[in-house]
C-alpha cells in the first residue's frame, strides 16, 4: 500500500467477521501508513447499514436477510469507493446510517487527498464486484468463529457459512490471515 503511485487513492478491504477483529486490523495499519507518508481513512461497514426496516424484513435473526440485505453496498459504492475512482474528487462520507438511532448520521464529507488509503473494514465484502486495489481477509476456521462469536450472534454463523462456499473469500482474497489465535495471526501463503 506504501508503495503504490502518489497521486492515486488506495481502497483496501479488511473482509472479516467481527469475531476476527477487522477493525482492530485497520486500526493497527492507520499510523504506519501515515509514517510513510499516507493519508488515511478508516470506514467500517458498521456505519453502513441499510435501516431497520429492511435489515429485519424477515425478523431480527435471519441469516439469510443478515448475508444479503443489512449492508449498504450501494451506499458504499456512491458515497466511499466510486468517489476514489481515478478522475474523481475524492470527496468521501465516512458514515452514512446510525444503527442505533436509525437515522443517517449526516456526518459532513472529507476528501481523501491523492495518494490516501481507504481502510475498509468489515464483514461480507468480497465477492459483491466492489471495487477495491487490495483485498485482505481475515480467515477464521468454523470452530474459532462459532467460538469467539457472542452467543447472541451465533444466528449469524449460517451467513458466514455460506459466504464460504459461495464466495470462497480465502481464493478471492489478494492477501489471507489466519486468525484463529489472534495473539498469533498467520500469513496464508498460496501452495
Amino acid at each position: 500500500m506504501a508503495a503504490e503511485p502518489r497521486d492515486s487513492w488506495v481502497r483496501v478491504a479488511l473482509d472479516g467477521a467481527p469475531a476476527a477483529r477487522p477493525e482492530e486490523l485497520a486500526d493497527a495499519l492507520a499510523d504506519p501508513l501515515r509514517l510513510r507518508g499516507r493519508e488515511v481513512l478508516r470506514v467500517s461497514t458498521a456505519d453502513f447499514l441499510r435501516p431497520a426496516s429492511l435489515r429485519f424484513e424477515y425478523g431480527r435473526t435471519d441469516p439469510d436477510s443478515f448475508y444479503t440485505d443489512w449492508f449498504d453496498y450501494g451506499g458504499l459504492v456512491r458515497e466511499v469507493l466510486g468517489p476514489l475512482d481515478p478522475g474523481r474528487s475524492g470527496k468521501v462520507l465516512p458514515t452514512l446510517w446510525d444503527s442505533a438511532t436509525d437515522r443517517a448520521t449526516r456526518a459532513p464529507y472529507v476528501t481523501v487527498p491523492p495518494g490516501g488509503v481507504l481502510l475498509l473494514a468489515g464483514p461480507l465484502l468480497l465477492g459483491r464486484g466492489l471495487p477495491f486495489e487490495l483485498t485482505v481477509h481475515l480467515r477464521l476456521s468454523p470452530g474459532a468463529l462459532a467460538r469467539r462469536t457472542p452467543d447472541e450472534r451465533h444466528w449469524t454463523l449460517p451467513a458466514y457459512a455460506r459466504y464460504e462456499e459461495e464466495v470462497a473469500p480465502a481464493r478471492v482474497a489478494d492477501v489471507v490471515v489466519r486468525v484463529d489465535d489472534p495473539r498469533h495471526p498467520a500469513l496464508v501463503t498460496p501452495s
